[in-house]
């Protein structure tokens, strides 16, 4: 078996302009594999795209179930592949998926079959970025009684966890200037995130669980402050407290006491293993669409049960990203908690693949389906610009 063929997508812009590239690999058997780089936000789904056009020539002729072979091909022979950034790996992470698809199908096997095996059936999810509102007309939070709306929504929907940037709005629900989120001193913007703080918890009761996100967007002091203050509402954990750099991350952890999160902007195994070695996180949290694909997010993982670390998967992708975090997860002795993103939950995001997974009460089940467990739909290809490599 050989792969003949690969279609590289460049979807139209979806809910709030974000621009999801997608491949699909054909080999001549007919049998085919989908995925995508997890970069259709934040000024970089032009480079994404273009870095899938620009490696996906090595592919054609391989043997798409030699996964590690191919693998080390992309990694060694972009050149700029090592120590590389979120870019080549997010192209590296879309080829790696869609082979390991083509893997599962070949072998009539889901995924977390060909990983080992499930640990679970169905996982525990938390309800992601409920600063920026639920569903269609949704908008920022910026009053405390927003934030508390939004985690009624989630908790009405079964839903035990929750995940806020309380940091990056302001009382209007505009963006907060970037100078002011780093330093975040004042006193009348910590109150207001006080109050946001506690309305959320009041909500969400004592027993559920509350993460806190930063997006990587304050420094060092203002992380620990911020940390400090909202100790007393008991987070689970603090996601990205600052850079992704293990001596801040591991000053957060021991000035503040919570545990601490990161990962999505970490992009290799060796990346990750800086972070471990100096104890700075108890939640390693890569993302399979920009970490290397499920052949190097599993190695990821699995260094990670080594020191003792849990793993919650980033996911900010399409549904395909979903399935096939799902797969991974179930297969994991350190899981720690699924992410269901409310910002790719939004009906033209889940227009673009085949199934959808969703929760029910709070949980979703692990996809059975052979391969990765979704692909691609026609309106993905009806409302995308295609570029075909042979």
């Amino acid at each position: 078996m050989k792969i003949k063929k690969i279609d590289l997508l460049y979807s139209a812009p979806v809910e709030d302009g974000w621009r999801p590239s997608f491949c699909r690999i054909y080999t001549d058997t007919g049998l085919y594999g989908d995925d995508e780089v997890a970069l259709s936000y934040g000024a970089v789904s032009h480079a994404a795209f273009a870095e899938m056009h620009d490696l996906a020539p090595l592919l054609i002729g391989m043997n798409p179930l030699e996964h590690e072979v191919i693998w080390e091909k992309l990694y060694r022979q972009s050149f700029f592949g090592l120590n590389a950034g979120p870019v080549i790996f997010g192209a590296i992470s879309a080829f790696d998926i869609a082979l390991w698809d083509i893997k599962g199908k070949y072998y009539h096997a889901p995924l977390h079959e060909l990983l080992g095996g499930e640990q679970q059936r169905r996982v525990r999810a938390y309800a992601s970025q409920l600063q920026m509102g639920w569903g269609v007309g949704r908008h920022h939070a910026g009053q405390p009684a927003d934030y508390a709306a939004n985690t009624r929504i989630a908790v009405e929907k079964g839903f035990d966890a929750v995940k806020i940037n309380f940091l990056t709005f302001d009382e209007e629900g505009q963006p907060v200037n970037h100078i002011d989120q780093e330093n975040l001193l004042t006193s009348d913007y910590l109150n207001l995130v006080q109050r946001r703080l506690h309305a959320v918890r009041q909500v969400l009761g004592p027993n559920g669980d509350l993460i806190l996100e930063n997006h990587a967007l304050t420094g060092k002091l203002a992380a620990i402050r911020f940390g400090k203050l909202a100790k007393q509402y008991s987070p689970l954990y603090y996601e990205e407290p600052v850079k992704p750099d293990p001596q801040l991350l591991a000053t957060v952890h021991h000035e503040t006491g919570l545990p601490i999160a990161s990962g999505e902007r970490l992009y290799s195994r060796w990346d990750f293993k800086r972070v471990f070695d100096q104890g700075a996180i108890q939640v390693a949290q890569p993302d399979i669409g920009t970490a290397g694909g499920v052949t190097e997010v599993k190695k990821i993982c699995d260094l990670a049960a080594i020191s003792d670390i849990g793993v919650q998967i980033h996911i900010t992708g399409s549904n395909l990203m979903t399935a096939v975090s799902l797969n991974l997860e179930a297969t994991l002795p350190n899981f720690v908690i699924h992410e269901y993103n409310v910002n790719t939950a939004m009906p033209k995001m889940l227009a673009l693949t085949k199934y959808d997974y969703e929760p029910e009460n709070g949980q979703l089940t692990v996809p059975d389906r052979p391969g990765i467990g979704n692909e691609l739909s026609t309106m993905a290809f009806k409302n995308s610009h295609i570029i075909t490599v042979k």
